[in-house]
């Protein structure tokens, strides 16, 4: 009997995005905006259920009312959702041979992060010879943005506001003895990575692993991506990591050109 109750919750949850997405496509469809008994009309339900997910819609910012018509229509906001899966698959597929190569370079671990809801994503990622790679770091994987080094690149979209946002969300949770757990210390930090072009993370997220990061740009020059080697400490030493980052700041620059950066 439980499993039957789970069972028709299931489908009414279902059913309920299923209603969303056909009014979404119908609102898609019209070339102007529309009243909520046409909508209901259309879409065959009431119009205080179709009320409902309008106005949750709404909220979310993918639909606009007209205050004078009272008539409903989609915003942009659902043209830059699909333009983020556009770039971000984009991203992956110019990015997985450099990170091949840059893993046989380094003979350590890449991926390339994107940033999603004020954390680290990992959309790729390259095994090292010794298929070293941590846990944290696998596809579809989320981390921290103020104590990796992909994190803090794509923290230098923010301004000082938005940063004095993201602590007070997310706050600097200490993870190792080598995180930067204070805004001064973290403004201080991405001052210093904004000037050479690269960010390390020195143990910061975890203990014994080591990494270097450098931005991926659009058209815009906005950081889109930010792609990384990593390799435990005791490989990954000042030597190793500066005799090859050329190689990865070359990567870093193509990518970016690939995206329409400096064209």
């Amino acid at each position: 009997m439980k499993s039957e109750k789970t069972s028709n919750k299931g489908t009414k949850s279902n059913q309920s995005t299923e209603k969303v997405f056909a009014i979404i496509e119908y609102l898609a469809d019209q070339h102007e905006p529309v009243k909520l008994r046409d909508i209901a009309q259309a879409v065959n339900m009431n119009a205080s259920t179709v009320l409902r997910f309008i106005s949750s819609l709404e909220k979310m910012g993918y639909v606009i009312q007209n205050s004078s018509t009272l008539k409903y229509s989609l915003t942009m906001k659902i043209c830059a959702l699909s333009h983020k899966v556009i770039l971000n698959n984009n991203i992956r597929e110019l990015a997985a041979p450099f990170l091949k190569s840059l893993s046989r370079i380094f003979g350590e671990s890449s991926c390339i992060a994107i940033e999603h809801e004020m954390q680290v994503v990992y959309i790729d990622t390259q095994e090292g010879p010794d298929q070293m790679l941590t846990t944290m770091k696998r596809i579809g994987n989320v981390a921290p943005m103020h104590c990796t080094g992909v994190g803090k690149l794509l923290l230098l979209n923010y301004s000082n506001a938005e940063l004095d946002r993201y602590v007070a969300i997310k706050g600097l949770p200490k993870l190792t003895q080598n995180t930067i757990t204070t805004l001064p210390a973290l403004k201080e930090e991405l001052e210093t990575i904004r000037k050479q072009g690269y960010a390390f993370d020195n143990e910061e997220c975890e203990i014994g692993a080591r990494c270097i990061a450098v931005p991926i740009r659009d058209y815009t020059g906005k950081i889109v991506a930010a792609m990384s080697i990593m390799g435990p400490v005791v490989r990954m030493d000042d030597n190793k990591i500066f005799q090859n980052l050329p190689y990865l700041l070359d990567a870093s620059v193509q990518l970016s050109k690939a995206l329409g950066y400096g064209n």
